[in-house]
């Protein structure tokens, strides 16, 4: 069996396996065959793969020859693909509804990793939780860096420095790693999230959290918002309005799958913040939890900084395409035999789950 990795668009630094799980994959009797310079923006050199035992290759005859195919984001040059192919990548099908019926249209199996079933089995291929922990490392890092004060208290001759006063607004994967960073780095940190369930989390971290009563449960969202009540809505503004005011670095994470994302912070909120005070947007793929945000760009309005940034981990690329290689390498022992052969088990709920189309149909629940 051939497994190939394609190389991503010039958007994307990530790869989907570095040549340490290559290497896994080798010594279980399969071939890898990587396009040139595939991981060359996550550090992964072509030389380093084919020490791993993978075969350099061109596009198109990985493309022609491979049994699975591995692709993070849907490839440009779908339409060249030979009828009947196997893909396993991030194809948010809930936003990108065209992409997923030229896949079906195209006859190809494809597995969207994003829709596995977050269930305690599939934790070891939760490709969303082991890029969101690496995106709210970095929006804490970011929103240092765009700050123009000291996130610690410091104390000196010259004066005192009070500590940056830094609010949360999702306390999910990336929240969670936010709350953690910006304690290590001296902040004091609030905390919202619809989920009472996570406050005990949240204030091991050192956070204090916030509380709105009334949330609609949440239970069984996979870790996303869910739609509110208009009388729970009105309390959490008139909350997250409070909290907004002391505040100077906030990052929002809140999505809906399938959905735009909530407006938490509204223009008057904003308004009410300090200058010079940052905003890092999680959500801005998806519109973004303020009104101004703008996905890849940063917008200055009434003196604050909104960052609007969803693919933040693709800044850690090494480390990022090492946990995404290894959530790719679990799922795949889920579809390839012990001898070295693809099995598509469609019995088994991560299988099914996570399987968007097949036999020239879009075959997944929440798709069709």
């Amino acid at each position: 069996m051939i497994i190939g990795v394609l190389k991503e668009p010039s958007t994307e630094t990530r790869v989907s396996l570095v040549p340490e799980t290559v290497s896994a994959f080798t010594k279980k009797g399969l071939q890898v065959w990587v396009e040139s310079n595939a991981g060359a923006t996550a550090f992964c050199s072509d030389e380093a793969y084919v020490q791993a035992g993978a075969t350099i290759g061109e596009r198109s005859k990985i493309i022609d020859a491979a049994d699975i195919i591995l692709a993070i984001h849907i490839p440009a040059d779908l339409a060249s693909f030979p009828k009947g192919k196997v893909l396993t990548g991030v194809y948010m099908p809930l936003m990108f509804r065209e992409g997923v019926l030229n896949m079906a249209n195209g006859g190809h199996t494809v597995f969207s990793l994003d829709m596995l079933p977050r269930t305690t089995r599939a934790q070891a291929m939760d490709v969303l939780s082991s890029q969101a922990n690496i995106a709210g490392y970095k929006a804490v890092l970011l929103a240092a860096n765009s700050f123009p004060r000291y996130f610690p208290m410091f104390m000196t001759a010259a004066g005192s420095i009070p500590p940056a006063k830094v609010l949360i607004l999702g306390a999910g994967v990336a929240g969670l790693q936010a709350i953690a960073t910006a304690r290590r780095l001296g902040a004091v940190v609030e905390v919202f999230d619809t989920r009472p369930a996570v406050k005990e989390e949240v204030m091991s971290l050192g956070a204090k959290f916030v509380e709105v009563e009334g949330a609609a449960d949440a239970s069984k969202a996979g870790g996303y918002a869910v739609e509110q009540t208009e009388e729970y809505k009105q309390k959490q503004q008139a909350r997250i309005a409070e909290a907004v005011k002391k505040s100077d670095i906030i990052i929002t994470t809140a999505q809906i799958p399938g959905k735009k994302a909530p407006i938490l912070l509204t223009e008057d909120m904003l308004h009410s913040m300090k200058n010079g005070s940052v905003i890092i947007d999680l959500a801005a793929a998806t519109g973004g939890n303020t009104p101004f945000t703008k996905n890849n760009e940063t917008v200055h309005h009434n003196g604050v900084a909104i960052i609007g940034n969803s693919n933040l981990q693709a800044t850690l690329p090494f480390d990022a395409s090492k946990l995404y290689s290894k959530n790719v390498f679990n799922f795949l022992q889920l579809i390839i035999n012990k001898e070295g052969n693809l099995n598509l088990n469609f019995d088994d709920d991560l299988v099914k789950g996570s399987c968007i189309t097949r036999d020239g149909a879009v075959v997944h629940e929440r798709l069709k």
